[in-house]
């Protein structure tokens, strides 16, 4: 199987904004590119920070009360620091969290979620800048036609790495959610199928009717009929 990588699905048309870039040529750069954050570089292209538009706001909202009369509105230090900043130096999150081209998608998930962003600059080997991948970008893998997934399933998964015959194993899917029916040779395949296929880019759900000759976890089955799961042998 092959997982679709970041370089596949990032954004290499890259908007990225120096440290001494000011307020308002960055909030003028989110709105002219449609865009919600922009990668903060040094003079090498290599990351330092990001600049989103919950920064842009910090700093909008410092203004809403100017003198901090109100102790709801009054920020931590690090906060006002970022209220009181003009350049993308002070207003960035750093450092930036990046991905890298090669990474799978659950990888990029993983490090957006424990980075607790919704985007990641994405560096080469020399740790400079070539792209951006978003959440967006993730999801594109669940735009693939059914017709894609069955293939790569039958295919890469039950023939291929798990060598089941081609007319043993049909994998039928609809709207991305795949359902395996057939007969395998030993019941222990059985969870190890499931596994695979919902490692598959693009599959959201997987269920099996499959029938097993030999059961492998719970004991030989009789050479004569097949073995079923639960407790359906004939």
């Amino acid at each position: 199987m092959r997982h679709r990588t970041v370089g596949e699905l990032m954004t290499t048309d890259v908007v990225s904004v120096r440290q001494d870039a000011a307020f308002a040529d960055i909030a003028k750069l989110l709105a002219e590119h449609g865009i919600t954050a922009v990668p903060v570089v040094d003079d090498t292209d290599r990351p330092v920070g990001v600049v989103s538009e919950a920064d842009l706001l910090r700093k909008e909202a410092s203004r809403l009360d100017a003198d901090w009369l109100l102790p709801t509105l009054r920020p931590q230090p690090v906060g006002r620091d970022k209220a009181e900043a003009t350049t993308a130096e002070g207003l960035m999150t750093s450092p930036a969290v990046t991905a890298r081209p090669e990474w799978t998608v659950v990888e990029a998930a993983r490090a957006m979620e424990q980075g607790g962003v919704k985007r990641l600059p994405v560096v080469d080997e020399t740790g400079r800048l070539t792209g951006v991948i978003s959440r967006a970008d993730l999801l594109r893998v669940f735009l693939r036609g059914d017709r894609a997934i069955r293939e790569e399933i039958t295919g890469d998964v039950l023939i291929r790495t798990l060598g089941i015959e081609p007319d043993a194993v049909t994998a039928h899917v609809v709207d991305s959610r795949v359902t395996l029916r057939g007969l395998v040779e030993r019941r222990s395949t059985i969870p190890v199928a499931v596994r695979l296929c919902r490692s598959v880019d693009g599959v959201v759900e997987v269920t099996e009717d499959l029938q097993y000759r030999v059961d492998d976890v719970g004991g030989q089955a009789p050479d004569t009929g097949l073995s079923r799961r639960d407790g359906l042998a004939p």
